[in-house]
């Protein structure tokens, strides 16, 4: 009787300590994914630029963020979207281990159609179908929880393209704004914005007159910008500064493409992250033409000196982050006097 109640003690004892064996395997990561180092001697630029280069490029970039994070306090974890991460623009794609958080108009239409041959699409049914290609892409990529996407960037490689945030805001303007199709939200917008904005608009009545021309002008479309950063509204996803839609003070990248590198830097990322022969850098430019210097400065040349200081106040952190100048956009501006830090933001 005695050896039986030893049998089933040890039978017992046996059977807890496998289920907890078990249980210790299951709740472990299930792979150790490594980033690979890859050597390549050169990246395939016109420049032949070696990949040292590039390589330390990318390194000051993301020191460059780190100190203007912590100089500011943006590393600091809070309860306003400066402070806390912000998953919802996020594509992970883990078959091919790629984390990318999508820019409005920041080669934004170059990179969905790369994440949706990723997918599995085919070239020729993206270049046929009408479905808009955000939309594509969040059948494949559904937007991520915060968890989700913490996983995914331990065992990813994540980016961004930035670009200046005035060019960045001025491609937005002539696209979703000036040159809004009809029936859109956009130009609704554009409309509601004449009527509080324009002068001589007397309470926004539809005078022929009153609509000349029949969409804003830059300076009404930043006055408006303005009066909803002061009234504490969100902004378009197409013009939110990109400190606040993808919060690279909470969410670390491992590569930091440029816009004014834009090609380099696409290639670097394809090699490093093995997709050769997969996808391609290159820039689709779906919108009103490329956005030269003669162009730039006949929009900014529209606006005061006081107007672009306002501007850079409501993107000031995007600027500090990746080392942007509004020094040239200064120059463009109408003479005015010198406005203090104080009044920017009345």
């Amino acid at each position: 009787m005695v050896h039986r109640s030893y049998i089933l003690i040890f039978l017992l004892a046996s059977t807890v300590l496998s289920l907890f064996i078990i249980e210790r395997s299951l709740s472990r990561p299930r792979h150790n994914f490594k980033k690979p180092i890859i050597k390549i001697k050169t990246v395939n630029t016109t420049g032949s630029t070696k990949i040292e280069e590039i390589e330390a490029r990318m390194a000051y970039r993301k020191l460059k963020v780190k100190e203007a994070c912590a100089k500011y306090g943006l590393d600091k974890e809070g309860n306003d979207s400066l402070h806390q991460p912000n998953p919802w623009e996020f594509l992970i794609n883990k078959k091919y281990h790629l984390v990318w958080c999508n820019i409005f108009k920041a080669a934004s239409t170059s990179w969905m159609y790369n994440f949706n041959l990723l997918a599995g699409y085919k070239p020729n049914f993206l270049k046929r179908t009408n479905i808009v290609p955000l939309q594509l892409a969040r059948r494949k990529y559904p937007r991520p929880s915060l968890q989700e996407l913490k996983t995914a960037l331990n065992t990813s490689y994540s980016f961004i393209i930035v670009r200046h945030p005035f060019e960045r805001l001025l491609s937005a303007y002539r696209d979703k704004i000036q040159y809004a199709l009809p029936n859109t939200p956009h130009q609704k917008l554009g409309n509601e914005i004449i009527s509080k904005f324009r002068e001589n608009s007397i309470q926004g009545r539809r005078k022929k007159a009153f609509y000349n021309p029949r969409w804003p002008t830059l300076p009404e479309f930043v006055n408006y910008l303005v009066d909803i950063k002061k009234k504490g509204l969100p902004m378009d996803m197409h013009w939110a500064p990109i400190t606040e839609f993808c919060t690279p003070c909470q969410i670390h990248f491992d590569i930091i493409i440029k816009f004014e590198t834009l090609m380099e830097d696409q290639k670097y990322l394809i090699q490093v992250a093995g997709l050769k022969g997969k996808i391609k850098p290159e820039w689709k430019n779906p919108s009103k033409g490329r956005v030269t210097t003669d162009v730039v400065n006949n929009y900014y040349s529209q606006l005061t000196v006081k107007q672009i200081l306002q501007l850079y106040y409501l993107y000031r952190y995007d600027f500090e982050l990746f080392e942007y100048s509004i020094s040239d956009y200064l120059d463009m501006a109408k003479a005015d006097r010198v406005f203090s830090q104080k009044s920017i933001t009345e």
